[in-house]
């Protein structure tokens, strides 16, 4: 244990080295500073993904990790002979925040077990497979359902796990990483990063987004938050870069292809940012013939949306020619099947559903829209009219507003068109959904606010500003206070996150996944073992839980669930000895009762292979013949 956990350290410890490289080489780079850590992690995404394309993951993990650990060891021997030297902005406040309270949310997530259906289903299921076969999917790995799902994420916590060891905590960590890295970037926007109230503005803006996060939570491996916060990085550099149009190009491309290899409806996230950057092109074009200026942009534009969309272009190519079918692929075929089987009625009634959900007031997702807008408005009110400072609040609020239309018509196009008709009548999955575009909308409007409270402060040359330079000394005292209240609430509403966390993890301790891993050790061997768990919670076999549950814990397709079995001893014996191995994670008298009368044996819970004439306990570490 002790070796192991040795181990798992020096392996963070190396991980971490070699982010630290690639970031202090962008840094070189001239990569804004607060954007060299994702943009470190978005670069080794992509490389992984070459690699794993190409059939050599693992040896691309060693190279791709090893790489960024040279880079760092340059880096400092460049810098110990005085060949370079990198500016440091120093430490800020919210510098403190975002380490101290990272630390403290990675604790608890590396302590934190996956209990969400889609993490078994796919997103946990994917890491595991890539982590102990070292290769994507083919036709033959059915374990893997959803196999049109691009790999982005999963590569990621796949480097992170293969030098920190697999386990729940470690997957959850090193999401986290991505995540907070990207949270990171929204610093870059301050004009004034010694200002203490615009910094723990954003600071609160983090840890609110997460209150529209709670239908899935950081504890969970799902991409949902992973989509808007990459977008508000990939917005942030937009605006940073817009006057170093290769950087800018270089950005766009990268945040865009990114994005798509995270899932496949990141394509609304892309639009966004590529409408942005269009939009950056035209406002930051020079004097000269208007012909030649439309020339230069749309080669700019287009040459950069083609470099955005060839890993996906790829992706796709790979798609179709390894598997025949796969859920929830981009599809025309699938989308014309989808509209014939469910017809007018069906999208009328879908629509219905969809409207009464929107104009539900107790709906998260319109309470955050709800907030936004009053916020926005109250807060353009207060600046126009009590400091007298003409603002683009409203105007810019009306775009979020709009986006947020239309990500209303594209979700319901997925509800009519992809997804079957019993899950799309219920809205399965809508406040998650909506969760991604409330996100983006909070940070995007925090951050025109905090640009918008900077340009009225009272003196506007960052170098002269200082506790003096106040208009009166009650707006000096006004300001402390409000820069105290808004901190102290970043720092309450986030522990409020990590103890909503912690409080999750509590109440899943009787969870079949955790129930399940005291019994029985996890296999790491891609195998086609027969097992049947037992589950008695009805729901949780009829929705495929506990059968999604038990092939990624038992790395196997061959995996069942039943929650009950004929009493006749003949029957059970005959159910059972379909299966290699039986599962019982929980006690249940009927079962109890059958198993006594079918084999004469006395059993509440445990691991068995099944045996003609008796059970034998697998005990939880114990070797297995194909383990």
């Amino acid at each position: 244990m002790k070796a192991g956990f040795i181990l798992a350290v020096i392996g963070f410890i190396f991980f971490g080295l070699a982010l630290i490289g690639y970031s202090s080489t962008l840094r070189l780079c001239h990569v804004n500073p607060y954007l060299t850590w994702i943009t470190g992690l978005l670069i080794q995404i992509v490389l992984l993904y070459v690699f794993a394309m190409l059939n050599c993951l693992r040896p691309g993990i060693w190279i791709v990790t090893s790489l960024g650990v040279v880079l760092l060891v340059t880096r400092l021997g460049l810098g110990y002979l005085g060949k370079i030297s990198i500016h440091y902005d120093g430490l800020h406040l919210f510098d403190i925040w975002m380490v101290f309270l990272g630390i403290v949310m990675a604790i608890v997530l590396f302590k934190s077990p996956l209990i969400h259906y889609d993490n078994f289903s796919h997103w946990a299921t994917i890491v595991k497979f890539l982590t102990y076969t070292g290769h994507l999917p083919n036709a033959t790995d059915t374990i893997i359902s959803f196999t049109s799902y691009p790999p982005a994420t999963a590569l990621l916590i796949t480097q992170f796990v293969t030098f920190t060891g697999f386990s729940s905590g470690t997957m959850l960590v090193g999401q986290f990483i991505l995540i907070w890295a990207a949270s990171y970037a929204i610093f870059a926007i301050l004009r004034d990063r010694t200002r203490g109230l615009n910094s723990m503005l954003l600071c609160l803006t983090i840890a609110i987004s997460y209150v529209f996060n709670i239908n899935i939570r950081l504890n969970n491996l799902l991409v949902d938050y992973v989509l808007a916060i990459l977008t508000v990085a990939g917005l942030v550099g937009i605006f940073i870069y817009r006057q170093r149009p290769k950087m800018l190009a270089a950005h766009v491309a990268l945040f865009c292809g990114t994005l798509l290899l995270v899932k496949n409806s990141a394509t609304f996230f892309v639009a966004i940012l590529l409408i942005d950057y269009l939009i950056t092109l035209i406002h930051q074009r020079k004097n000269g013939h208007w012909f030649q200026q439309t020339l230069k942009i749309t080669s700019q534009f287009l040459g950069t949306l083609m470099i955005a969309v060839l890993p996906f272009i790829w992706w796709e190519i790979h798609i179709h020619l390894t598997f025949t079918t796969s859920k929830h692929e981009i599809s025309a075929t699938a989308y014309q099947s989808q509209l014939a089987n469910d017809g007018l009625n069906g999208f009328l009634k879908i629509g219905h559903t969809f409207l009464n959900q929107i104009f539900n007031w107790s709906s998260l997702s319109t309470q955050g829209l709800l907030v936004l807008n009053i916020g926005l408005i109250g807060a353009w009110a207060i600046i126009k009219y009590g400091c007298h400072h003409p603002n683009p609040l409203l105007k810019r609020l009306s775009v979020l507003d709009l986006l947020t239309g239309l990500y209303y018509i594209s979700l319901l196009g997925m509800y009519v068109l992809s997804m079957p008709y019993a899950e799309a009548i219920t809205l399965d999955g809508f406040e998650r959904y909506m969760s991604t575009v409330i996100v983006l909308n909070l940070f995007i409007g925090m951050m025109i606010l905090v640009r918008v409270i900077d340009e009225t402060f009272y003196e506007q040359n960052l170098i002269k500003r200082s506790p003096r330079t106040f208009r009166s000394i009650w707006t000096k005292n006004g300001y402390q206070l409000a820069t105290f209240l808004i901190m102290f609430f970043a720092i309450i509403m986030m522990y409020s996150e990590i103890n909503g966390t912690t409080f999750t993890n509590h109440y899943n301790r009787h969870s079949l996944p955790v129930t399940l891993s005291h019994i029985a050790k996890p296999w790491t061997k891609l195998n086609n073992t027969k097992i049947l768990i037992v589950d008695f919670q009805q729901v949780e076999v009829t929705t495929y839980y506990a059968g999604y549950l038990a092939n990624y814990f038992f790395f196997t397709n061959n995996a069942s669930s039943q929650a009950h079995l004929s009493r006749s001893p003949h029957n059970f014996r005959k159910s059972l000895n379909k299966y290699d191995y039986v599962v019982i994670p929980k006690y249940d008298r009927s079962f109890t009762r059958s198993v006594q009368k079918a084999y004469h044996q006395h059993i509440r819970t445990g691991f068995f292979r099944i045996k003609s004439a008796h059970l034998i306990r697998i005990h939880r570490y114990q070797s297995l013949p194909n383990q």
